[in-house]
C-alpha cells in the first residue's frame, strides 16, 4: 500500500457553506470530479461549477425532506472500499460503484438550533443522519479517503493536493480523519446531552463532554504540565467569548483565575451598582461595591493588597478611564470586564504585560452550567453552585437580631463565601470585604487568618482599630464549635451568617448570646473545595 493516494472525486455536502465556492473550484482546477447534494450543488451550479448530483449516483431522488439521500451503497460502497483489496474492487466494479477519494461534509447545525431556542420539532430536524454517517465512512477508510468537516482546513487540502501532484499522503489523512471523528463525536454528545435536559435527567446511563480546541496553552499550572483550553460552544458571556485587548497570550493559571474572578463579580447585578472582585489563585483577596468602579476597585484593594499583587481583577460594568488609572497603579496580570471604554483601554495599553479582556456581556449568576471534575477512573458530575439566599431566607436565631444594614452585609458576604475555597470565613462591611480567610482544613484558623488579615491591612493604611471591627462574618458551613465563632466576635465582629445544621448549633448559638452578637442561619452551605 503506498502512502499517496489521489484525490479523483470528491463529494461535497455541506450546511456552513463558507468558503465552499472557492474550495470547489480551485478542486476542479486540479481536475477533480464533483459530487453534491442539494443545496451545496445548487450553489456550486449557481457558481458555475459542473457538478454530478448525488440522486445521479445512487439512482434514487433526495426524498422525505432531504432526510434520505446519501445513505446508499453507491455512496457508502465508494467511501468503505479498500483499493488494495481485490474482492472490495471486484464488488464495486460488479455493482458499479465508482470510488470516493475526497468527503466534504459539515453537519447540520444542531449546537446553534439549541442555542437559539429553537422548539424541539425543529431542533430534531437539525440533528444530521447520513453526513455522520459518511463521515465515519471515510475516516475508517483514511488509507485511501481524505474527509474534511472544517472549512478551516480547505487550504490545508488545497496545499497538500498542490505539493503532492494532486494525492494526500497518510499521515495527513489521518489527521483529517482525527479532526472528524472528534467532530461526530461532540455533535453525538451535544445530541444526548440536549435530550438529557429534555427529560430532566441529571444522571443518564452515559454522559460525554465535548469541546473545540481554543488555544495551545505554553504549559498548565507548571512548566512540566502540557495544556490545552477548549470551548464548550455554549455562548454564556465569559471567559471563553473573552476577546483580549492587549498583553502576553494568557497561561493556563490566567485563564483559571480570569474565570473564578468572573464568576463570583457576576454574583452582583449590575443594576444595584458597580461591584469589583480581585481574584488570586481561584481566591478573592477583595471584593466591594462602590458608587463607581473606580471607588469600587479602591475598596476591594484596600481589603488586601498584599494578596491582590499580581492578581485578577474583575468588574460587572464597563472599565472606564478612572477605573482603569486605578487599577494601572497595582501590579495585575489580568483585567476582566463586560466591555471597556476607549479611553480605558488606551490608559491600560501603556502596561505591555497587563492582559485586558472584554467578554461582551454579563451572565450573571443563574446562568445553567454543569461542575466536572475528574478524578482516577472517572468524573464527578454536578450542577454548577447557582444558590442564592435572600432577607426573608434568613432565621435568627440569637437574642441579638441583625440591623437591616447587617443584613445587606451579610448577605454580600455569603455570596463572596460562596466562591471562596473551603473553609471560608469572610469578614465584610459596607458591601465590602475586609478579611477573608480561605482553604484551611479547620474553620476556627479560617477564622484567625481572616481577622489577621484585617488587622494588617488597617495598619498599613494607618487606622487605630482593625478592619474587622464593627463587621459582619460569613461561614460558607456551620460552625461545629463556638472556637470559630468567638474568634470572630473578639475581632469585633457584630453579626455572623452560617447554615446551621450542626449538632452543636445550641452551643454555638449560646456562645453568640454571651458575646452580643447577631446571629443567622441561612440553611444553604456553601461549600467550595
Amino acid at each position: 500500500m503506498t502512502d499517496l493516494h489521489s484525490v479523483r472525486r470528491a463529494l461535497l455536502s455541506v450546511s456552513d457553506k463558507t468558503g465552499l465556492v472557492e474550495f470547489a473550484t480551485a478542486l476542479s482546477r486540479l481536475g477533480v470530479e464533483l459530487i453534491s447534494t442539494g443545496g451545496t450543488a445548487a450553489t456550486l451550479r449557481e457558481s458555475g461549477l459542473a457538478v454530478t448530483d448525488v440522486s445521479e449516483v445512487t439512482g434514487f431522488p433526495e426524498m422525505m425532506d432531504g432526510r434520505v439521500k446519501t445513505l446508499h451503497p453507491a455512496v457508502h460502497g465508494g467511501l468503505l472500499a479498500l483499493r488494495s483489496d481485490e474482492g472490495h474492487l471486484n464488488a464495486a466494479a460488479e455493482h458499479g460503484i465508482e470510488m470516493i477519494d475526497l468527503l466534504v461534509v459539515n453537519l447540520y447545525p444542531f449546537e446553534a438550533s439549541v442555542a437559539s431556542g429553537d422548539d424541539q420539532d425543529t431542533t430534531i430536524e437539525c440533528i444530521d443522519i447520513g453526513g455522520p454517517a459518511m463521515i465515519r465512512s471515510a475516516a475508517k477508510n483514511h488509507n485511501f479517503v481524505s474527509v474534511v468537516v472544517d472549512a478551516a482546513d480547505y487550504q490545508d487540502v488545497l496545499d497538500e493536493l498542490q505539493a503532492n501532484v494532486g494525492q494526500t499522503s497518510l499521515d495527513f489523512r489521518r489527521r483529517l480523519a482525527l479532526t472528524a471523528l472528534s467532530r461526530t463525536a461532540a455533535y453525538d454528545a451535544a445530541i444526548s446531552n440536549w435530550m438529557a435536559d429534555i427529560l430532566g435527567e441529571k444522571a443518564p446511563r452515559r454522559r460525554v463532554f465535548a469541546g473545540t480546541l481554543a488555544q495551545r496553552l505554553r504549559y498548565g499550572e507548571n512548566p512540566h504540565q502540557a495544556a490545552a483550553f477548549y470551548k464548550d460552544g455554549s455562548d454564556v458571556p465569559g471567559i471563553a467569548t473573552a476577546v483580549q485587548h492587549q498583553g502576553g497570550e494568557l497561561s493556563y493559571n490566567n485563564i483559571n483565575d480570569a474565570d473564578a474572578a468572573f464568576r463570583l463579580v457576576s454574583e452582583f447585578d449590575p443594576a444595584d451598582g458597580p461591584a469589583v472582585a480581585i481574584m488570586k489563585h481561584a481566591n478573592p483577596c477583595g471584593v466591594a461595591h462602590g458608587a463607581s468602579c473606580e471607588e469600587a476597585f479602591g475598596r476591594a484593594f484596600d481589603c488586601d493588597r498584599t494578596s491582590a499583587f499580581g492578581g485578577i481583577v474583575a468588574l460587572n460594568g464597563a472599565l472606564d478611564g478612572d477605573a482603569a488609572r486605578a487599577i494601572a497603579d497595582m501590579f495585575a496580570e489580568v483585567v476582566i470586564a463586560p466591555a471597556a471604554t476607549d479611553e480605558a483601554k488606551e490608559i491600560l495599553a501603556a502596561k505591555s504585560n497587563l492582559r485586558l479582556l472584554t467578554t461582551g456581556g454579563f451572565p450573571g449568576p443563574s446562568a445553567s452550567r454543569v461542575s466536572v471534575r475528574q478524578v482516577s477512573g472517572g468524573w464527578l458530575v454536578q450542577d454548577e453552585d447557582n444558590g442564592a439566599c435572600a432577607a426573608e431566607d434568613l432565621k435568627v436565631v440569637t437574642r441579638v437580631a441583625p440591623t437591616r444594614g447587617q443584613i445587606d452585609d451579610l448577605l454580600f458576604a455569603w455570596r463572596v463565601a460562596k466562591h471562596v475555597k473551603s473553609n471560608a470565613i469572610v469578614y465584610a462591611r459596607d458591601l465590602g470585604t475586609v478579611g477573608i480567610g480561605a482553604g484551611q482544613m479547620s474553620r476556627v484558623d479560617s477564622s484567625t487568618i481572616a481577622a489577621l488579615k484585617a488587622g494588617r491591612m488597617a495598619r498599613d493604611l494607618g487606622l487605630t482599630e482593625s478592619m474587622a471591627k464593627g463587621s459582619v462574618v460569613a461561614s460558607d458551613a456551620f460552625f461545629p464549635f463556638p472556637d470559630g465563632l468567638l474568634a470572630a466576635a473578639d475581632v469585633g465582629a457584630k453579626a455572623v451568617i452560617q447554615p446551621g445544621g450542626s449538632k452543636r448549633d445550641s452551643a454555638v448559638i449560646e456562645a453568640a448570646d454571651a458575646a452580643g452578637i447577631a446571629m443567622v442561619f441561612s440553611g444553604t452551605r456553601n461549600f467550595r473545595h
